[in-house]
């Protein structure tokens, strides 16, 4: 299971930066969340669609980055607006 590889390299918090339905045959963020519940894994529902990033998504981005109690991983389809969210947030 990816979640808990994610976990045995030492990830703390996920974050899903994808709509779902984005990419046939993708886990749904609730099956995501579900596997982090699981494990004790934090998980945050942060879906970019093509509206684009707005001021709320990216203080929210960071708060989440603040307050997680180990290293966060933000994924997407391609990893760009995980990343932009990244660098927009200000986080390490």
């Amino acid at each position: 299971d990816d979640v808990e590889a994610l976990q045995t390299q030492g990830y703390a918090t996920i974050v899903c930066n994808r709509p779902d339905g984005e990419d046939f045959g993708q886990p749904t963020a609730a099956s995501v969340a579900t596997a982090c519940e699981e494990l004790n894994m934090a998980f945050h529902n942060l879906p970019v669609d093509r509206a684009g990033i707005t001021a709320e998504m990216v203080e929210r981005f960071r708060k989440i980055v603040a307050e997680s109690n180990g290293p966060v991983l933000a994924y997407c389809h391609s990893g760009h607006r995980s990343s932009v969210l990244w660098q927009a947030s200000g986080s390490p």
